[in-house]
């Protein structure tokens, strides 16, 4: 058996002898996102250590572990810290936590990061849907023999995010009179900011916000057959475009700052989405 898919069959049977819950919906919580589990009418959590062989999360402010539980009475999971490419984990296991999450029964996977800003219209606290991605030095993670169990050789990628689901992310927005830019999301490695010059590449590359995650998550969802959206919170001003150094302090303030929006977006969108799924 293919040991990247004999690991994830691992963790979901961990999972499953331990939690008896069915999501629909998966949501990824970025920075500033934390604790919008306390929002949710939660049934059951799972922390990351409790699944055998499962990565763990060792960044500042990401906790570690999946909610389960209900928004707005839809079924959702939640994972509460994500795991990054930079931490030193293999591209599988990056992406591992999403596969299972498609595993667990949710039919739609929602993606939310912290990004710089690159598109100069664009300031600290905007959210941005993605409507593209670019990947830049990630490895892909579907390199290697493929998971026919999980999806085709040669997923196409020409609309990863869903848009239907964008639409009624728009429509949320609308409702909740919150503005949404769009663009074009790029991920990069990490953990180092980008440099002047790489940001000065992107714009050109027509990339209007950049970030550590997301992109390779997306591409091993898209593999699996599922519904994929996500909203980018600006929180600064990629490096170049102001003179002011880059920290993750500045990253998670801003993000924080942004949290009470974030939720209502995130929150009013799920519930559109369980609508639909209905």
């Amino acid at each position: 058996m293919n040991p990247v898919y004999d690991k994830l069959l691992k963790c979901y049977d961990s999972f499953k002898r331990k939690i008896d819950f069915q999501p629909e919906v998966a949501i990824v919580l970025g920075s500033g996102l934390g604790d919008y589990a306390d929002d949710i009418r939660v049934e059951a959590e799972l922390d990351y250590h409790e699944i055998e062989d499962f990565p763990v999360s060792t960044v500042p402010g990401h906790a570690g572990k999946f909610i389960f539980g209900y928004v707005k009475d839809v079924p959702v999971v939640c994972m509460k810290g994500r795991v990054h490419y930079y931490e030193g984990y293999p591209i599988s296991d990056v992406v591992l936590p999403t596969r299972l999450m498609k595993l667990m029964g949710a039919k739609v996977l929602f993606l939310t990061n912290a990004s710089g800003g690159i598109n100069p219209s664009f300031t600290a606290g905007d959210f941005m849907m993605l409507k593209d991605h670019i990947s830049l030095w990630a490895p892909n993670p579907l390199i290697g023999a493929n998971i026919d169990e999980l999806g085709v050789r040669f997923p196409d990628m020409t609309h990863v995010y869903d848009e239907d689901l964008q639409e009624l992310i728009r429509e949320a927005a609308k409702e909740q009179g919150i503005s949404l830019k769009e663009g074009i999301y790029a991920q990069l490695t990490g953990p180092s900011f980008e440099s002047p010059a790489e940001i000065q590449l992107l714009h050109k590359l027509g990339v209007d916000a950049v970030g550590m995650s997301t992109v390779v998550e997306a591409i091993a969802a898209n593999h699996m057959g599922m519904k994929i959206c996500c909203i980018s919170c600006v929180c600064n001003l990629a490096a170049g475009m102001t003179d002011n150094p880059l920290t993750h302090e500045e990253v998670q303030e801003a993000a924080n700052a942004a949290a009470p929006k974030f939720k209502a977006l995130v929150t009013e969108s799920v519930k559109k989405f369980g609508a639909a799924l209905k």
